[in-house]
């Protein structure tokens, strides 16, 4: 039997309450496991930022060396929650330890080189729109900041809260059709949004078992 080591990781505590959060991840590399016919042999959870290396990354570190003692495999849910850092992810091209992608399980420590060039031009990307939509709001007058950042996190909690109840209750209706022909798996009725070309709350394309849970509970 395969064994595999997790490593789930998020960039702030509020990224839980999105399609990101640990619970998803968690859930996401747990049924890629399963289905796989393989067995855990160590999780690790992590709340970081991604540009970080290994060696500045506790938890990510000693993922990487239970893989090694027990000739584990590192499974993540995505390929930029392992890391947006491209000089270790190229490391991994030159290490002892393999790895998969739950979102690209064709990606290995063999190809890994050109993903990381686009993760990490994906997090320099991130960081210079950032930077220039300050510069515009500074431009227009706007006030930076806040004399009340507690209030303005529960805004932002409070309107993510919102959102996802508004595409709750925009997808449940669809769910229920699905489910009233028989289908009673979530892996089934994922698979069925995805075949609709029904975009997830965040865009993407593909349902996982996962995220249709979230959706019904």
């Amino acid at each position: 039997m395969k064994k595999f080591v997790t490593y789930c990781r998020v960039s702030t505590k509020m990224q839980g309450l999105d399609g990101h959060g640990m619970a998803s991840q968690t859930s996401t590399v747990r049924q890629f496991v399963k289905n796989k016919g393989g067995v855990i042999v160590g999780e690790f959870n992590e709340v970081e930022s991604g540009g970080k290396t290994d060696r500045e990354r506790q938890e990510l570190s000693n993922a990487l060396t239970e893989c090694r003692r027990q000739g584990a495999t590192l499974v993540v849910a995505k390929l930029d929650r392992l890391s947006r850092n491209a000089e270790f992810l190229l490391s991994l091209q030159n290490g002892n330890v393999d790895f998969v992608c739950c979102d690209c399980p064709n990606v290995d420590r063999f190809t890994v080189g050109i993903l990381a060039l686009v993760a990490q031009r994906e997090r320099e990307l991130i960081s210079e729109r950032t930077r220039a939509a300050l510069r515009m709001a500074k431009t227009r007058g706007v006030l930076l900041g806040t004399r009340n950042p507690n209030r303005q996190v529960k805004l932002m909690v409070e309107g993510i809260r919102r959102q996802k109840m508004e595409f709750i209750a925009k997808i449940r209706p669809t769910i229920d059709e699905i489910k009233s022909t028989g289908v009673a798996t979530l892996g089934g009725i994922a698979e069925c949004l995805s075949r609709r070309g029904i975009p997830t709350r965040t865009g993407k394309k593909v349902w996982f078992p996962s995220t249709v849970k979230a959706v019904l509970q």
